[in-house]
C-alpha cells in the first residue's frame, strides 16, 4: 500500500542519510574504491531478489546510488524502507 507524503517523511526520519525525492527515497553510499562498490552490490543483490524488490542502482567508480520506490503503487510502500535498511545494514 501506497504511503502517504507524511508517513514517507516519518519513516525516512529512521533512516540516516536517505533523502525524498518526489515518490522515491535515494542515497549514495561510498566506498574505499570500485571493488569495495562491487562488493556492495553483490551483497544487496541476493537480498533484494529475495524481497522481490529491487532499487534502481548507478555505480560510478566507488560511489552507489540506490533509489528506491514501488513502481506498482506509484509511490513509496513499506518496501522501500525495508529494502532501504538492508543496504544500510548490507553497507
Amino acid at each position: 500500500m501506497k504511503l502517504t507524503h507524511a508517513d514517507a517523511e516519518q519513516r525516512l526520519r529512521s533512516l540516516n542519510g536517505w533523502t525524498l525525492d518526489g515518490d522515491a527515497i535515494r542515497k549514495q553510499f561510498t566506498f574505499k574504491d570500485f571493488l569495495e562498490a562491487i562488493a556492495f552490490i553483490n551483497r544487496l543483490a541476493p537480498e533484494a531478489e529475495r524481497a522481490d524488490h529491487h532499487p534502481d542502482i548507478l555505480i560510478n567508480y566507488k560511489r552507489v546510488t540506490l533509489t528506491y520506490s514501488t513502481h506498482s503503487e506509484g509511490g513509496l510502500t513499506e518496501k522501500d524502507f525495508a529494502g532501504a535498511a538492508a543496504a544500510d545494514r548490507l553497507a
